[in-house]
């Protein structure tokens, strides 16, 4: 009890917190009247206020170029009520480039995954090939992925599988330290059982320490998921074409911040919904020793 009742005073503040940004947001971008807001204005700041959909030369003019709340709940209305719409190269619908950048990301991550995991065990196993790795993981862990990309896109020569290589890329190390501190830090105790009752190998990965290392592995790949996310978005503004990136940065290109800030918006909630998908399988695993 104690606990929804938290929950639901959690949600009421989150909600009184959504309505002063909402207020203050209206606030800052309401328009102002006058005789004429193109006074003192030269002719191309009048023209380029027009391109930006003001004319101050009605008298009426926003005080901050920032769209008003109103403006943003009609341009989110306007791509979630007709999203899978494709109009060509430079015009789909916010659903289709949404499932580019997350089919990019689940490729990448699944390769990660198929390299990471099984590593990690081996690396978390031996003490030998932990030390021989180490170095390699210290060295290449920090470079940043979008640095990978010049090298991709020179190699592999498609901008988009050279965008799954970067989320592959990132991925990686997340999961692969994970994977290894998780069976590593198994405990001796379990294994000495499983040593007892002459349990083989394999069946020992499967049945004592891949259930003992879960909740660790289920964070590495958390923590990759939330690395990749981010990363493919930055990708895709570099390489162009299409995904929720792209979109971003052709409508930067557009001048139309209205759907800059609805993608930015986008882009966070799906964002969380993959997070607190992970942290649902996450806490499947979790156990109480």
């Amino acid at each position: 009890m104690r606990k929804k009742a938290l929950s639901f005073k959690a949600a009421l503040v989150s909600l009184l917190m959504f309505l002063l940004l909402v207020g203050v947001w209206q606030l800052a971008t309401a328009p102002t009247t006058g005789a004429s807001a193109a006074t003192g204005m030269t002719a191309e700041q009048i023209e380029y206020q027009k391109m930006l959909g003001k004319d101050p030369t009605q008298g009426q003019v926003k005080s901050s170029g920032f769209p008003t709340p109103a403006e943003m709940a009609a341009t989110a209305w306007k791509h979630l009520s007709n999203p899978f719409y494709d109009n060509g190269p430079n015009d789909k619908g916010i659903a289709i480039q949404l499932a580019w950048s997350l089919a990019r990301v689940g490729l990448g991550f699944a390769l990660a995954c198929a390299v990471a995991v099984p590593l990690g065990f081996v690396i978390g196993m031996s003490p030998l090939l932990h030390k021989a790795f180490d170095p390699f993981i210290q060295v290449l862990k920090p470079i940043s992925p979008l640095a990978w990309m010049p090298l991709a896109l020179y190699t592999i020569k498609d901008s988009s599988v050279s965008g799954i290589f970067v989320i592959f890329i990132c991925s990686v190390w997340p999961m692969l330290l994970n994977t290894a501190f998780g069976v590593a830090s198994v405990k001796r105790e379990w294994l000495n059982v499983a040593s007892t009752l002459e349990v083989k190998p394999l069946r020992r990965a499967f049945r004592v320490i891949l259930p003992a290392a879960a909740p660790t592995i289920l964070t590495g790949m958390r923590i990759s998921m939330s690395i990749a996310w981010l990363v493919i978005v930055a990708a895709e503004m570099l390489v162009g074409g299409t995904g929720i990136g792209y979109f971003v940065w052709n409508e930067w290109n557009n001048l139309s911040l209205t759907n800059v800030i609805f993608a930015i918006l986008l882009i966070g909630v799906v964002g969380m919904l993959l997070d607190q998908a992970f942290a649902a399988l996450q806490r499947k695993v979790t156990y109480v020793e």
